[in-house]
């Protein structure tokens, strides 16, 4: 029986729990490959991002029309809001990627508010920390190609203009800084983000069906509280899968920068 199946029984309401991030198996059950409603909605997800891509890239026109102007004008937020303040026209190299990175996080964020999806393809933790593992790589191989190993451990191990002595406990500091924070944060703060927003959803959902339909007297009419919570939370869900994907690639382009630049 499903989660949703469960969610009112003859005892009463019951809240949603983790639960919901570990959906029974569609295919390949117990197996390394086994695929489930989380990765359906990610590759849906994936497929309509290519494929709004591809549809307005092969009729593009000197005049946009609606989304070919939408894309261009989020292209262009990547680069000049995102990109080249952090990183001037260095930056440019990476624009493919991490306009790819935003765009990507959008679209898997927005999944939580589209009906019969209901989540996010970012609220388990194995896609977010993909990605963040994606930047790691890549801002640790271009800071290591353009200094040096020798010369990148320096300038991020050890700053410049502190006492010899300070070194003792920054330096510890930093390692976990550069090798290990940078990319947990990254993982963690869009996945609890999404995690956190779709429980919020259910529960008020949940609740509005459980007032309207199972509760007596004078107590239904809470449900349309719950159900006016639930809306504010669907536009409050927009605002933050949006937020999210800026918050995300603003920060892979400071680590990008700071793995670049000669002095920290």
């Amino acid at each position: 029986m499903s989660y949703w199946q469960q969610l009112f029984t003859s005892d009463g309401f019951h809240a949603p729990s983790i639960a919901e991030f570990f959906p029974p198996a569609i295919l390949w059950e117990g197996t390394l490959f086994e695929f489930n409603r989380i990765m359906l909605v990610r590759v849906i997800a994936a497929v309509v991002l290519l494929a709004i891509f591809w549809i307005v890239a092969s009729r593009a026109k000197v005049v946009p029309g609606r989304m070919q102007g939408a894309l261009e004008m989020g292209l262009e937020f990547v680069d000049k809001q995102i990109v080249t303040p952090v990183m001037g026209d260095e930056g440019k190299k990476f624009l493919p990627f991490l306009t790819t990175l935003f765009f990507a996080i959008v679209f898997f964020n927005i999944t939580g508010v589209i009906p019969f999806l209901n989540i996010a393809g970012t609220s388990l933790i194995g896609l977010p920390l993909f990605m963040a593992l994606w930047v790691y790589v890549l801002y640790l191989g271009h800071g290591i190609k353009k200094h040096g190993l020798g010369g990148y451990l320096k300038n991020n191990l050890f700053p410049p203009g502190v006492p010899k002595p300070i070194y003792i406990l920054l330096t510890p500091i930093e390692f976990l800084q550069v090798f290990i924070l940078r990319p947990a944060t990254l993982a963690l703060r869009l996945a609890a983000n999404m995690i956190a927003g779709h429980l919020l959803l259910v529960l008020c959902f949940a609740a509005t069906q459980y007032f309207f339909f199972a509760a007596a007297g004078a107590m239904k009419a809470m449900g349309a509280v719950t159900f006016a919570a639930g809306f504010a939370f669907v536009l409050f869900e927009i605002f933050v899968a949006l937020l999210q994907a800026y918050v995300f690639t603003m920060l892979s382009s400071v680590y990008l920068n700071m793995a670049l630049a000669d002095e920290h």
